[in-house]
């Protein structure tokens, strides 16, 4: 089994493979890319159980075929250090040798054998299958990854829930105190279902959509889900359980609504939670008229900040405390000039939504509990 390949070529796909591998595996050939050799075609993947990448490439020079395990570490670090020139690779099936020429050295590493590498699950005979535009869905987990918790009792809110029904696409995360919904309208399914995408997938999927102009399709059933793109094929296994009724947190009456410059806002808000509790990460926001106070101490220190913007509310006066960090982290994630945070008493979540929607299909939707002022 021998083939030619460029470095860079070689390095980019393996970057990206290697994403998948944990630093530390309970089986050793999990340290491993598998490589494996078809015609002019050199299959490339990565597994940890739980996620597996596939990808491939088309090689100009290439003779023989089989699979062998390869260490990911040395080879991508063997790698960096050439420059974009061709290397060859004469792999000895029999005992594993595996010889990396360049133009002017040799290198010899040993593999394992292919055939211990974990094998892919199959989709049980009932499946879903929906296509998207990987724009969409690298937005949607952009979205709401933040909003993931990492609860190792409550597993089903380490993940993203992937709603699709006759109605809309969505995708959902909370963890419990702050929560992200992504929806467009103008992706259905002649079938409601759903599942729960681990927060590890969605992370190799954000990166790899975000590279990827095309549509991706997605398949799933109760246990496995399939994400085949232009270049690469993502199989995980996803996250057991039912996902927290969601709706039932998001209040539909909130007659107070303030309208702001999200920029602003976050900068202000920043600088006053560096006066914060660092225990509470408490924030008030008092808000009236056209003006808007933000607010924080650290009563033990006898530090305080305070910042005042200009704003355009609605509603009655109002002091309502939010978690400083969460409301940082829902702001960052908003692609918007002007923010509305539409509210009902202090005691209940507060909405953030943008307001420049050039989208009229994408609906996008925040949700941050408040905190005891």
């Amino acid at each position: 089994m021998e083939f030619i390949v460029s470095t860079s070529d070689l390095l980019s796909q393996l970057n990206i493979v290697k994403s998948v591998i944990n630093s530390k595996n309970t089986l050793p050939i999990l340290d491993n890319f598998l490589f494996k050799l078809e015609g002019s075609t050199l299959k490339i993947a990565a597994s940890d159980l739980e996620t597996t990448l596939n990808t491939q490439m088309e090689l100009k020079n290439a003779k023989g075929k089989g699979t062998i395990a390869i260490e990911a570490k040395r080879l991508t670090d063997l790698l960096k250090e050439f420059t974009d020139q061709p290397l060859t690779f004469k792999i000895n099936l029999e005992n594993y040798q595996i010889d990396i020429l360049s133009a002017s050295g040799k290198f010899t590493i040993v593999g394992q054998n292919g055939d211990e590498f974990p094998k892919l699950p199959q989709l049980e005979e009932e499946f879903t299958s929906i296509s998207i535009q990987s724009e969409y869905f690298q937005k949607g987990i952009t979205s709401t990854l933040f909003a993931t918790g990492d609860d190792e009792m409550r597993p089903v809110m380490n993940g993203i829930l992937v709603e699709i029904s006759d109605k809309h696409f969505r995708l959902v995360a909370t963890d419990s105190h702050k929560l992200a919904r992504y929806t467009r309208l103008d992706i259905t399914s002649d079938k409601n279902a759903s599942f729960i995408l681990p927060k590890k997938t969605a992370n190799i999927l954000k990166n790899i959509l975000a590279k990827d102009g095309n549509s991706i399709t997605i398949e799933f059933d109760n246990k496995n889900a399939f994400f085949n793109l232009t270049d690469y094929r993502l199989v995980c296994r996803l996250i057991e359980g039912k996902y927290p009724a969601y709706s039932a947190v998001i209040p539909t009456q909130n007659p107070n609504k303030l309208l702001v410059d999200r920029i602003d806002f976050f900068n202000k808000l920043k600088v006053v939670s560096l006066f914060a509790n660092p225990a509470s990460n408490l924030a008030k926001l008092e808000m009236g008229g056209a003006s808007l106070l933000i607010s924080a101490q650290d009563i033990d220190f006898s530090t305080s900040g305070q910042e005042q913007l200009n704003c355009r509310y609605e509603g009655d006066e109002m002091v309502i405390g939010f978690k400083s960090k969460f409301l940082l982290d829902i702001l960052q994630n908003i692609n918007s000039v002007e923010v509305s945070i539409e509210l009902s008493d202090p005691s209940r979540a507060g909405i953030i939504i943008p307001i420049d929607k050039e989208d009229t299909n994408e609906d996008i939707l925040m949700l941050l509990m408040p905190m005891m002022v």
